[in-house]
């Protein structure tokens, strides 16, 4: 029997400018089962990324969730102090985000960045960390003898690699990944996408994918869900997205798909 992970009811999350509000999330309702990966797709703006900061509770002022659930392995995270939240932020959710050229501290070694993120959280040694550090890198396909090399050595493709191995240093339950392809050209995209499928079956972790590009999100999501305008438009297994599509915005991404096997299509 499928286990529930995550289950948000009527989430709403606003923006309290002095223009007025904006309803950045608004009555939204998901849910993911342990092991799959749910894909959240939208146009900028679309509240996708502020569905994913919720659910870390870092939503950054002036906003705020104003009402619903967030249930993370059956506890409310709207409920949870600041406190109880650093308990759960890395060692059960963790996070890629979509830039690996500013998300790494230029003046630590690679290495540094995974044995303090398993000392800080992990009664450990060093040199147990070490190890741990090395696993790590050789499961997102990095060599051992770099773990002293610097982000500044690395090309963008490698630092998501490394990002992503920091995202797995805990051994989470859900990964949220946030546009993790977005800087990257198509061939590291494709890299990157087969290395987090490979990785989701070795770890056994949730991945909530985060993506403009249905077409990424198509790659890897057991679900996917629409959103447009605050608010989930659409919501089903990834095989119904494609196939048995209701919303007029889910046609209208799904066109914006390339298809080379399509020679009479207008450019626009």
């Amino acid at each position: 029997m499928e286990e529930r992970l995550l289950e948000i009811r009527n989430l709403k999350v606003y923006y309290f400018a002095r223009c007025g509000v904006v309803r950045a999330v608004d009555n939204v309702d998901l849910f993911m089962n342990k092991g799959e990966t749910l894909g959240v797709v939208g146009e900028s703006g679309s509240g996708k990324s502020t569905l994913g900061l919720s659910i870390l509770k870092l939503v950054p002022p002036p906003g705020r969730i104003v009402d619903g659930k967030i249930l993370f392995d059956g506890i409310d995270i709207t409920k949870l102090s600041e406190e109880e939240m650093v308990k759960i932020r890395g060692k059960r959710i963790s996070t890629v985000f979509q830039d690996p050229m500013t998300s790494l501290n230029p003046l630590m070694k690679i290495g540094d960045h995974l044995i303090e993120t398993i000392m800080v959280h992990e009664d450990v040694t060093r040199e147990e960390a070490k190890e741990r550090a090395l696993s790590l890198l050789d499961a997102v396909g990095i060599l051992p003898d770099r773990i002293n090399d610097y982000p500044h050595q690395f090309s963008g493709g490698m630092r998501q690699r490394v990002m992503i191995a920091l995202a797995l240093a805990l051994n989470p339950d859900l990964v949220i990944a946030d546009e993790p392809t977005t800087a990257l050209d198509v061939i590291i995209q494709a890299q990157i996408l087969e290395l987090m499928k490979r990785l989701k079956k070795r770890y056994n972790m949730g991945i909530i994918l985060i993506s403009h590009d249905i077409s990424v999100v198509s790659e890897i999501a057991d679900r996917i869900a629409l959103m447009y305008a605050g608010q989930v438009v659409e919501f089903a297994d990834a095989i119904s997205i494609f196939e048995k599509h209701l919303h007029p915005y889910t046609e209208a991404l799904l066109r914006a798909i390339p298809n080379i096997e399509l020679t009479d299509q207008e450019l626009v």
